[in-house]
C-alpha cells in the first residue's frame, strides 16, 4: 500500500510510533519552515518524501498510512540558512530523528556532511537510516536505589575483543557480556553494578579518520535512544538479554550517558540531526558582535541547551526509554553539571535535574553524576544532592598522592577514608554518595599509575599534547615495561596497597574493567581513539592472583559492616569508644602536630562501627615499620588481611611489624 499523509492531533509522542493503520511521526522544531519524512527501501533508495505539518507547541506531525514496523526513514528540514546566526537548514542534508529508536548502520565521517548548503550535495548515501520500531515495552522494571557494593566500569569493545570465551562476531558486542565466563568473573570479584560506557549511536571525532583512528569510548553521541550497531549489531535484544541475565545474578546494569554535547561539533561540524532541525533550540548559543556562537562548555564544540523544555523532554524521555525498554537500572551522567547549567551557570536545583530526581520511573534508578565540566565554574563535586551519587576525583588524587610519597598527605588520606565529609556531609547525604575510585577510563590504568611517571600518548597523533599531565603517578624506578623482578614486585605491592585502601574507605568503590588483573595501556592516559590492543583487555596474560586478591577484598568488605557503614567517621564516641581514632605508629592518638608532620608515612584507622571493632594500618614507607596496638583493655587483635603478597605477620607483645608499602587489617574482640 502506498503511504499517504493524514492529519494528526498536535499532542503526539515524538519519534516514529506504530499505530493500528500506519506510523505516526512527530518532530520538534521552532524555526523550521518545512520538514519532510523520507522513506528508504532496503537498497537505500529514497522511495517517498512526505511533508509534515506544524501544529501547536512547535511539534511537526504526519501519519503515514500503510507503513509498518521495520520501515527505514530519515528527515529533511528547510528554513533559514545563516551559520553566523545559528541556522543550518539544508534540505540536502538527511537528518536522523532525535527520537529514532534504532539505526541501520554506524555513523561514518564524510566531507559531504559538513558542506555548505549552496553545494547542493545530498547526504543520504552516507547517513544511517532510522528503523520504525514496533510497539515497545512500557512496564516499569523492578528498580532499587540501594547503594552498590562495587561498581565496575566497562567498555564493551575493549572488554570483549580478546576474551577467550567470546568467539567471532560476538567480540566487541553487548552479547559477548552474556557468556558464562564473563558473568562468573564479575560474580567472583563481587560486582553488583556494571556501568557500561556509552552504547548510544556515536560518530568519530573529526580529526580521527585521517589518523587511521576511531573513537572507542563513545562519548560523541548523535542518537539518544538508538544503540550503536557497533556494539549491538543484532539489535536491541542484545541489551535486553544482558539486563535480564544480570538481574537474575544480582547485578544491575547502569548506562553511561552523554547529555552535554553531540557529535555535530561546532559551526563547522557535520549536520546530522538536531543541528539541521533547530540548532538554536537544541544547542546553547551566545551573541558576540551580532553573531550567534555555539557555547563550548563541554569542550567539544557545542553544548546541549538543557534549560530548554524540548531538550529536557528529550533527555527525560530517552532515559525512561532505556529503563522501560531495556531494563536499565540507572545512569552515570557524563559532565553532569551541564544538565544543571543555564546562561547564569550551574544550579543543583535546575529544572532538568529536578525532573530526573522526581520522575516516577527515574526516581527509583541509580543516578551517578560526573560533577564537573570544562566550562567556566564547572567544578561542583558534592553539590548534586540526593539521590545522586558523584564521582569523587579528590578521593582519587588524595589517595594517589599519599602512596606516591608526597609530603603532608596524612590529613587528606584520613578525610577520604572517613567518607569525604567535607564534600558530602550536608542535606542528609551519606558517604555512599561518594563514588571512590583510583582509576577510570579517563587517565592511567591502575597498573600504569605505578609504572609511568609521565603520559605516553604518541599513538593518539597529537604529539603527546592530549591527556592530563598531572597524574600523581610514579614508576618504581623504570619508565614502563621492565623484566626487573624487584621493580615488578614493587609495582605489584603498590597496586595491592592501593586496592586495599579503596575497599576500606567509606563510600562506594568503583573499579574499571581490567584493573583487577593489571591491565596496561602502555602509559596512554587518553586512549579514547585506540580501538586496538592498547585498550583491548589482555585476558590471556591476566594476573590471576591479583584477581583473587580483589575478590578477597570485595568479600571482606561485604562481610564487615564497619568497613561499609554509611555514616561519616567523626571521632565521636559510640558506646564508650570513638567511631574512629587515628593512630600514630606508637599506638597513641594523632595530635594536631602529627597531622601536619610533612614526613608522616604511617597511619592507623581504629574503627568502632556497626558493632565491630577493626584496625587498619597504612604504611607507605619502603621499609617495614613496627607499630603498637592501642592499649584498649579487654581487646585482643587478630590479623585478617595483609595487602603485601605472600606475607604473613603476627602480633608479639602488643606490637606488629607492618611490611613495606602495605595495608594491614586487624579485627578486635573482647577477651
Amino acid at each position: 500500500m502506498s503511504p499517504r499523509k493524514k492529519a494528526v492531533k498536535p499532542s503526539v509522542q515524538l519519534g516514529a510510533v506504530v499505530t493500528d493503520t500506519g506510523v505516526q511521526f512527530g518532530v520538534y522544531s521552532e524555526t523550521a519552515e518545512k520538514i519532510w519524512v523520507c522513506l528508504f527501501d532496503e537498497q537505500d533508495v529514497e522511495t517517498g518524501k512526505i511533508e509534515m505539518s506544524k501544529g501547536d507547541g512547535h511539534v511537526w506531525t504526519v501519519h503515514v498510512d500503510g507503513l509498518t514496523s521495520g520501515a527505514r526513514y530519515g528527515l529533511r528540514a528547510d528554513g533559514p540558512y545563516d551559520r553566523a546566526q545559528g541556522y543550518y537548514f539544508d534540505p540536502n542534508k538527511l537528518l536522523v530523528d532525535p527520537y529514532a529508536r534504532r539505526i541501520d548502520r554506524t555513523f561514518v565521517r564524510s566531507p559531504r556532511l559538513r558542506l555548505p548548503r549552496p553545494e547542493s550535495v545530498d547526504t543520504a548515501p552516507v547517513m544511517p537510516k532510522a528503523f520504525v520500531q514496533g510497539p515497545y515495552n512500557t512496564d516499569k522494571p523492578k528498580l532499587t536505589t540501594e547503594r552498590p557494593n562495587l561498581i565496575y566500569e566497562l567498555n564493551v569493545r575493549p572488554f570483549s575483543m580478546r576474551h577467550p570465551s567470546v568467539q567471532g562476531p560476538l567480540r566487541g558486542t553487548v552479547a559477548a557480556l552474556t557468556t558464562h565466563r564473563v558473568l562468573d568473573h564479575l560474580k567472583h570479584i563481587g560486582v553488583d553494578v556494571v556501568e557500561l560506557m556509552p552504547v548510544a549511536g556515536w560518530i568519530d571525532d573529526g580529526h580521527l579518520p585521517s589518523l587511521g583512528l576511531t573513537n572507542v569510548w563513545g562519548y560523541n553521541p548523535v542518537t539518544y535512544f538508538a544503540p550503536d550497531p557497533r556494539v549491538m549489531p543484532r539489535g536491541p535484544q542484545e541489551l535486553r538479554a544482558l539486563t535480564e541475565l544480570y538481574r537474575e545474578a544480582g547485578i544491575r546494569v547502569v548506562l553511561d550517558v552523554v547529555y552535554n554535547h553531540t557529535g555535530e561539533g561546532d559551526s563547522d561540524g557535520p549536520v546530522l540531526s538536531m543541528k539541521g532541525l533547530d540548532a538554536r533550540t537544541y544547542y546553547r548559543h551566545v551573541e558576540v558582535d551580532g553573531q550567534m556562537h555555539m557555547v563550548n562548555d563541554a569542550g567539544t564544540g557545542n553544548t546541549l541547551q538543557c534549560d530548554h523544555p524540548a531538550v529536557q523532554d528529550l533527555v527525560v524521555d530517552s532515559l525512561k526509554y532505556w529503563v522501560t525498554e531495556y531494563g536499565i537500572a540507572g545512569f552515570r551522567f557524563d559532565l553532569a553539571t551541564i544538565l544543571g547549567r543555564s546562561m547564569n551557570g550551574f544550579s543543583p536545583d535546575a529544572k532538568l535535574l529536578e525532573r530526573i530526581r522526581t520522575d516516577k520511573i527515574l526516581k527509583d534508578c541509580l543516578l551517578i553524576a560526573e560533577p564537573w565540566d570544562p566550562g567556566p565554574g564547572g567544578y561542583h563535586v558534592g553539590r548534586f544532592g540526593e539521590p545522586f551519587m558523584e564521582w569523587n576525583d579528590r578521593y582519587r588524587d588524595k589517595v594517589r598522592r599519599f602512596w606516591k610519597g608526597e609530603a603532608s598527605t596524612l590529613n587528606g588520606l584520613a578525610t577520604r577514608l572517613a567518607g569525604s565529609a567535607d564534600q558530602f556531609n550536608h542535606d542528609g547525604r551519606k558517604p555512599s554518595a561518594s563514588v571512590n575510585f583510583l582509576a577510570a577510563h579517563d587517565g592511567f590504568t591502575l597498573a600504569d599509575l605505578v609504572s609511568y611517571e609521565d603520559k605516553h600518548n604518541q599513538a593518539n597523533g597529537e604529539d603527546n599534547r592530549d591527556g592530563h599531565s598531572t597524574n600523581y603517578s610514579w614508576n618504581n624506578g623504570v619508565e614502563g615495561p621492565t623484566d626487573d623482578p624487584a621493580i615488578l614486585a614493587a609495582r605489584d605491592r603498590d597496586i595491592r596497597a592501593l586496592l586495599a585502601t579503596l575497599f576500606v574507605s567509606h563510600g562506594t568503590p568503583m573499579l574499571t574493567a581490567g584493573d583487577e588483573f593489571g591491565r596496561t595501556q602502555g602509559g596512554n592516559n587518553n586512549a579514547y581513539a585506540q580501538d586496538n590492543e592498547i585498550t583491548w583487555l589482555d585476558w590471556e596474560n591476566a594476573d590471576g592472583a591479583l584477581v583473587d586478591y580483589v575478590a578477597s577484598l570485595s568479600a571482606f568488605r561485604r562481610a564487615h559492616p564497619a568497613l561499609r557503614s554509611d555514616d561519616f567517621l567523626t571521632g565521636d564516641r559510640t558506646g564508650g569508644l570513638k567511631d574512629v581514632m587515628w593512630l600514630r605508629p606508637d599506638g597513641l592518638e594523632m595530635s594536631s602536630r602529627d597531622w601536619n608532620e610533612p614526613d608522616g608515612s604511617t597511619l592507623g584507622m581504629f574503627l568502632h562501627e556497626a558493632g565491630e571493632i577493626m584496625l587498619v594500618w597504612f604504611n607507605r614507607k619502603h621499609e617495614p615499620v613496627e607499630v603498637s596496638l592501642p592499649a584498649e583493655s579487654g581487646l585482643t587483635f587478630e590479623v585478617k588481611l595483609v595487602s603485601a603478597a605472600d606475607t604473613s605477620i603476627g602480633i608479639k607483645s602488643g606490637h606488629l611489624t607492618l611490611p613495606s608499602r602495605s595495608v594491614v587489617i586487624l579485627a578486635a574482640k573482647a577477651e
